[in-house]
């Protein structure tokens, strides 16, 4: 059995699994999106997220991350009191810090998709044995980004967190190579075979 299963718990998830879910992705309004999918998660359920969506793309004008970055007291207020809401005043805060922090990475690199994928010269990683299901919490990869954008002054995004956005956007495929969209991908996007050097945590789904 594929773990890709997961995709296949209800609807929504099946959606984004043949949709989304590691495509890669080279627009900088996604990738600001799933980072704050990513913030908005920690500790709680996917399903609970992602059904959400729809509520934090109306909170957080679209996930127009030039507008986020101009919020203040009154929007904090605002989004609280949004109906369906997730109630958390330090997530909001952080997803309004990581939007100017994201900002000043545009700012240098001139996107953060230039940023992000500069990490893998571009190309999706494709791990030895994750295709196999033996897929880790976090690695090495995720590690290095996330000290980078701690650094940086972002927020909730920790090694285990990176890791899932690194999965969701594309930069890492781990997709069930006996899945559909493993093919799609390694057919339609360029790619590189990396050891699974510096992981942790390995868990077989």
């Amino acid at each position: 059995m594929s773990y890709c299963n997961w995709g296949k718990t209800s609807g929504i998830n099946q959606r984004y699994h043949d949709n989304e879910w590691g495509v890669p992705v080279h627009d900088d309004k996604r990738q600001f999106e799933f980072l704050m999918l990513e913030v908005m998660q920690c500790g709680l359920n996917w399903d609970l997220v992602i059904k959400k969506r729809q509520v934090f793309s109306q909170c957080f004008d679209a996930c127009d991350y030039d507008r986020i970055a101009t919020y203040g007291h009154s929007d904090i207020e605002r989004i609280l009191n949004t109906p369906g809401m997730i109630k958390s005043m330090r997530k909001i805060q952080a997803i309004i810090n990581n939007a100017l922090c994201f900002q000043k990475i545009r700012q240098e690199y001139g996107s953060f998709c230039a940023y992000l994928w500069g990490f893998v010269d571009g190309k999706t990683v494709l791990y030895d044995k994750h295709d196999e299901g033996f897929i880790p919490v976090s690695n090495g990869l995720s590690d290095q980004i996330s000290k980078d954008l701690k650094k940086r002054g972002f927020k909730f995004l920790g090694p285990i967190v990176i890791y899932s956005h690194l999965q969701a956007c594309g930069i890492i495929n781990d997709h069930d190579k006996r899945c559909a969209r493993y093919k799609y991908i390694v057919q339609n996007y360029p790619t590189t075979r990396k050891p699974c050097l510096l992981e942790k945590g390995v868990q077989k789904f």
